[in-house]
């Protein structure tokens, strides 16, 4: 029998192993099953570290039975197999309930495969009822040895239902059956870059002769999921460039002519080349499809103003969504000090939110609606059915990783194709921003405005120093006998109450989930008793409030009536009170990088310098301590990106997921490949310039089809 990768699972393994593949991996065909590659490789003559086994881990490893004891349960009938096994230096024992036949397999001696979850008992290591696969003596006889001791086994990702000696042998009867791969690499990328074909790295990755061979196939198949990606990408760029766009010129003597000249300062040089390019697309043949990132307090805002006002130069409207009610009154009110008391009036800003009372949320939708609007500022609200537009021209989007892809379309479809402008402060390195966006055209704004006092960052670990904790509130009260004003961020809002109140991102390295010890319910508690703080006005504000509430808290603040601000996460983004001077985060390893680093943005951001404190209770040397550390050390968002980028993972490249717990990338690693991912995307401009459609490169077509389903191609369609 001969299988494609196209070929169902259930027509080769069964139908009961192929559900248990489906349920464990999402696997349902044999190109499904082989890109599930190895993790990495062991042999039969080299031992796993006992000691290194992480407790409640489910792991794969090598190692030699040295004892085997059976003893009567003492509680109930039946006997315990208790086997040990060794790395040669650590060991470790196996506990089988009322299976004394394995005596007869497991013999001092015998090496083997042992998978299961690692459990503890009287301080050692253990495995219960595990899987395990034994190496066949009589083949090791009749092989040569040492070749057979040294020859690679693949170790899988596994899962409790599904060990990694189980998966090697379902790969090994498909690749048997295998047809020849029509190879995606063109043959004289192949050539000229010493590739393997395509059939000859599916089998060297997933049962090499030896290490040797390892190394060629992952390069090989690092470049098909490149080219892949890519040419998905660039195909969809094609696709938004069919489109036709409306444009949008500014006037002469018009909206942002007179905008530019009101200005009391002059525009950084990034912000004039961004706008510069912005000003193209937006006369340009083709909806503009920009993305614009620049760190906390760049001026993204005003990019962004200036290209509403050239949209609105020809009579066209402006949708901005934010994330948060909370944002999305701060960017109204930012708007509306920017244009001033001559510009407002033509444009009328317009705010549209769930939350606004019905008769004032009516009278807003009137006027975006009929067009009296011009720039329109909103949460989800303006995905309503319920909300139209006259004529919209283009859809900002701030902070896009809040937004799913789902909403962003929803949003530019009540316009007839209108321009989209995607704004992060989350810095992104080239190559995340080539390999996610490349449907996108991506600006970068580096230069920061004039006036910045600057920010100091500190770790206090109190575990190991706990003094430094009445030291944290110490220095709060010195900011605001200077004057200043502080926040304090928990990761939730009662952390008495349990995980459900955490406003925090969960940590984001796997199996890693400390509990929260402060939420804004206990910080407040301790500051209200606190023997500095009883002049000090200090209020809360958290996600469960009301809406209106919230946003009097927060103005409140930003006028100088709240000395400190105990907060969830609720202020993480675009919260602008320039006489903030410190950030204190309790819990600090409970937030991820580029979390951390956006709270820290919310201070010194006028003349007032600023202090930002990260207390933590995770030990030395581990990835939440990393985390804080990293942060601390430097204020150079591209820099953490890259470091959050190891820490966190991709996130799913061609889905609308965004996080790294659902990475769809197999081998490829955006930071470590960032050649490759180059090398791949000038192959796939080369060859649809060549064949758009593809025709003369079917192993491609028919790669991209495999990988590239219909919801990942409605998601790259609605980026």
């Amino acid at each position: 029998m001969s299988f494609t990768l196209e070929s169902r699972l259930d027509g080769i393994v069964g139908g009961k192993t192929a559900g248990v593949l489906t349920r464990a991996f999402g696997m349902k065909t044999v190109g499904d099953l082989l890109v599930h590659y190895p993790r990495r490789y062991a042999h039969r003559g080299e031992l796993t570290p006992i000691g290194s086994l992480p407790p409640g881990e489910t792991v794969t490893i090598v190692a030699e039975v040295k004892r085997v004891n059976e003893r009567r349960m003492q509680q109930r009938k039946g006997t315990i197999l208790e086997v040990i096994i060794s790395d040669g230096n650590g060991e470790m024992s196996l506990t089988f309930f009322g299976q004394s036949w394995r005596m007869k397999d497991l013999r001092p001696g015998r090496r083997g495969v042992f998978s299961g979850k690692v459990g503890e008992y009287r301080g050692g290591r253990q495995f219960t009822h595990p899987d395990y696969e034994l190496f066949d003596d009589e083949d090791e006889a009749r092989m040569n040895a040492e070749a057979f001791a040294n020859q690679p086994i693949p170790i899988y990702p596994a899962t409790s239902t599904v060990a990694s000696w189980q998966l090697q042998k379902i790969v090994a009867m498909v690749l048997d059956g295998l047809a020849p791969i029509e190879d995606p690499l063109p043959a004289d990328v192949r050539r000229t870059r010493g590739l393997l074909s395509a059939s000859d790295a599916v089998q060297r990755i997933h049962r090499p002769d030896f290490d040797d061979q390892i190394g060629p196939a992952r390069q090989t198949l690092r470049m098909h999921e490149a080219l892949v990606l890519q040419t998905a990408l660039l195909q969809q760029r094609q696709f938004v460039r069919a489109l036709s766009a409306t444009a949008r010129p500014a006037a002469s003597g018009g909206l942002l002519e007179r905008f530019d000249r009101g200005l009391p300062w002059e525009l950084t040089p990034d912000q004039s080349e961004v706008g510069k390019r912005i000003a193209a697309d937006l006369v340009g043949a083709w909806p503009m499809n920009r993305l614009v990132q620049g760190e906390v307090g760049s001026g993204k805002t005003l990019v962004a103003v200036r290209a509403m006002l050239q949209v609105a130069d020809s009579g066209g409207q402006s949708a901005l969504i934010a994330p948060t009610e909370v944002l999305a009154g701060q960017h109204l009110r930012t708007i509306a000090r920017m244009l001033g008391p001559k510009l407002a009036p033509e444009l009328i800003p317009t705010l549209l939110t769930g939350q606004m009372p019905a008769a004032e949320r009516r009278k807003a939708a009137l006027r975006v609606a009929s067009g009296q609007a011009l720039i329109v500022i909103g949460t989800h609200a303006l995905l309503s059915e319920s909300t139209t537009f006259a004529d919209l021209g283009l859809v900002v989007v701030d902070e896009q990783h809040r937004f799913g892809v789902e909403q962003r379309e929803t949003l530019r479809g009540k316009g007839s194709s209108p321009h989209a402008l995607v704004l992060t402060a989350t810095p992104i390195p080239r190559t995340v921003a080539m390999t996610v966006f490349g449907d996108l055209d991506v600006s970068t704004i580096r230069t920061m405005p004039q006036g910045r006092a600057g920010i100091q960052s500190f770790v206090a670990p109190v575990a190991e120093k706990p003094a430094w904790f009445g030291r944290v509130w110490e220095r709060a009260a010195e900011e605001v006998s200077k004057g200043h004003q502080v926040f304090v961020v928990c990761p939730a809002i009662d952390a008495d109450a349990g995980a459900k109140d955490a406003d925090a991102e969960a940590p984001p390295v796997e199996g890693e989930a400390p509990k929260a010890h402060w939420g804004v319910v206990q910080a407040a508690d301790v500051l209200s008793r606190h023997p500095l703080f009883g002049e000090i006005r200090v209020s809360t504000l958290h996600g469960r409030m009301p809406s209106d509430e919230k946003d009097a808290v927060m103005q409140a603040f930003a006028r100088g009536e709240i000395d400190v601000l105990v907060a969830t996460t609720v202020i993480e983004v675009g919260v602008d009170v320039p006489n903030a001077s410190t950030m204190i985060i309790l819990d600090a390893d409970r937030f991820g990088v580029s979390q951390l680093h956006q709270l820290r943005g919310r201070v010194g951001r006028g003349g007032v310098p600023g202090l930002c404190l990260l207390v933590t209770e995770a030990a030395p040397r581990t990835p939440a301590r990393a985390r804080v550390e990293a942060v601390a050390a430097t204020l150079d968002g591209f820099e953490l990106a890259e470091v959050d980028l190891e820490l966190r993972g991709e996130g799913d490249v061609l889905g609308d997921a965004q996080s790294g717990a659902r990475s769809s990338l197999r081998l490829l690693r955006v930071v470590k490949d960032a050649d490759i991912i180059a090398d791949a995307r000038a192959v796939a401009e080369g060859i649809l310039d060549d064949d758009p459609t593809l025709s003369a490169h079917p192993g491609l077509a028919a790669a991209i089809e495999r990988r590239v389903g219909m919801e990942e191609r409605a998601a790259l369609a609605k980026n």
